[in-house]
This record gives structure tokens, sequence and C-alpha cells, in this order.
């Protein structure tokens, strides 16, 4: 293969780093190709296309209130994480680890022993007293 002809050869061995030469003397970009990653807008009207949002999931953990008297504020949920325990939610929400007592009592109906608390568990919280 002489350093002069374009490499025709799609074989990754037979791959020369001597650039190739053109007609003209220069580089030859005749092989070359592109590929582009977007999406293309209106180009009548100068548009953009709006980013896909629609596999977005959110998750809160604020449930409207409205019974139970709670004064418009709102009951909250939390979702148990690996490793939690209801004296550190009752920390991280009140500022008392002392308040579990009160996220158990809020629970009975899915908890029947503080300690056995499991990831994915939405567990009531009251309001600040």
């Amino acid at each position: 293969m002489s350093p002069n002809k374009p490499n025709s050869s799609n074989d990754p061995s037979k791959l020369s780093l001597q650039p190739s030469q053109g007609a003209g003397g220069g580089p030859d970009f005749s092989n070359v190709q592109g590929h582009v990653d977007t999406v293309p807008g209106n180009a009548a009207s100068g548009a953009t296309r709006s980013p896909e949002f629609a596999n977005v999931q959110d998750h809160s953990d604020t449930v409207p209130g409205g019974s139970g008297g709670g004064g418009g504020s709102g009951a909250q949920t939390y979702t148990v994480r690996a490793g939690d325990t209801l004296s550190a939610i009752a920390q991280h929400h009140y500022g008392k680890a002392s308040r579990w007592h009160a996220i158990f009592d809020a629970n009975r109906d899915q908890l029947d022993d503080p300690d056995k608390i499991r990831p994915g568990q939405v567990l009531n919280l009251p309001p600040q007293d």
C-alpha cells in the first residue's frame, strides 16, 4: 500500500497512520461519517424543541390535609430508607428523637414493633405539638 493511496479496507489491522492525500494533494475526507445527537427544531420558525420529561417521576412526602382538624397544615408522610430508625426520623422531622413514640402510635396499623420498620414503608408523621 503506497502512502498516498487512500485506505479502502475496513479491516482495522490494515489501517495506516499516514494521512491520505486527495487529488489536490490535501487530506482526503471523502469517507468521513458524522453523527448528531440533537433533535432539530422547526427551522422555519426558528423554534427549538423542548426536552422530553414524560418519564420523570416525582416523589413527595407531603399529603394534603383537611380531615382530623390539623388546622390546614396537612399531614406528612415519610418513606423509610435503609438504616432508618423511628428515633432518627423523629430527630430529623421534630428535632427530638424522643418523639419516636408519636410516630409509632400514628402507624400502629402497620407497625407491631418500633424496631421493625422496613425500607419502602410509608409512615404517617403526626403534626408537631
